[in-house]
């Protein structure tokens, strides 16, 4: 019993390590929501109150016990902070210390917990902008595309075939969200529906000799694309297959939320947070080994 108990303190460590490190990047995940839609620049200035510019002082930005402290309030001039923040923070916590649990301590650990953090900023970011950077997703993919593959030959598989099942996966991923928005475009022209923003007023539709007709679609970003691809590169063809299935029943779910919060059918919203949800919990729910 004791011997047990011993054995399994490594691995509670590494949870636990886990989650610290998940608060303080959490903390900076925040920053990187805020300002990435904006152009702006993740290091300069320091982290200031958006209302009074008065910079944050190093002990009032400690992760959730600074917002606690301060009870959600700017130090200077009294205006709230967002409960997203301390969220955030919180979210990504859980989130670290859930994917070292699931998936164990190795050489994919990194890509796990960056891939991760990736998955939150492009949630938070496309919920308010609704739309996806190319920095995350292309930017993932790139990373993923590499990293994957070592990270598994350096676990002891086969470079080639860890490269294959990354490419593939990307390919997959990418290749199903685009095929359903392609194919939705073609279809609403050759019925004649048209959408508020498709093709915009006053602009044509775009002909097959653009960029436009092949990546351009009705009622989806190809962010999305991008997206599915940066994940299919990391959990492979299978993980995001499932990740395709869930999204669509996480999408028609936050789909019928947004409505009643809004009191319209026909009110826009990202679908990077289901997307982003559906890849999580393909890799967190333990119906498979890793």
């Amino acid at each position: 019993m004791q011997g047990e108990l011993l054995a399994e303190l490594p691995a509670a460590a590494a949870v636990a390590y886990a989650g610290l490190l998940g608060l303080l990047i959490g903390s900076f995940l925040n920053v990187v929501i805020h300002r990435l839609p904006r152009g702006e620049s993740l290091l300069r200035p320091g982290s200031r109150c958006p209302g009074c510019q008065r910079p944050i002082r190093p002990w009032q930005n400690v992760p959730v016990l600074s917002w606690l402290l301060l009870r959600g309030r700017c130090a200077g001039c009294g205006q709230r902070i967002s409960l997203r923040y301390p969220a955030v923070e919180l979210l990504t916590a859980m989130l670290f210390a859930a994917l070292v649990y699931r998936t164990g301590v190795g050489w994919m650990t990194p890509v796990w917990l960056a891939w991760g953090a990736a998955l939150v900023v492009a949630a938070g970011i496309d919920f308010d902008h609704r739309f996806i950077p190319d920095e995350i997703s292309l930017g993932g993919l790139a990373v993923a595309l590499v990293g994957v593959p070592v990270a598994h030959w350096l676990e002891g598989q086969l470079w080639v075939e860890a490269l294959a099942r990354s490419a593939l996966g990307a390919l997959l991923g990418g290749g199903m969200l685009w095929s359903v928005g392609f194919v939705h475009a073609r279809l609403s022209v050759a019925m004649g529906r048209t959408f508020e923003h498709w093709p915009g007023e006053g602009e044509a539709l775009p002909k097959p000799a653009s960029l436009d007709y092949w990546t351009w679609f009705p009622g989806m970003g190809f962010g999305d694309v991008k997206l599915l691809a940066m994940i299919g590169a990391v959990v492979g063809p299978w993980g995001v297959m499932e990740t395709v299935v869930a999204a669509s029943l996480l999408g028609l779910v936050m789909a019928l939320a947004w409505a009643a919060g809004t009191r319209r059918f026909d009110a826009p919203f990202g679908f990077g947070p289901a997307i982003a949800a559906a890849a999580l919990l393909g890799v967190l729910v333990p119906w498979r080994p890793f």
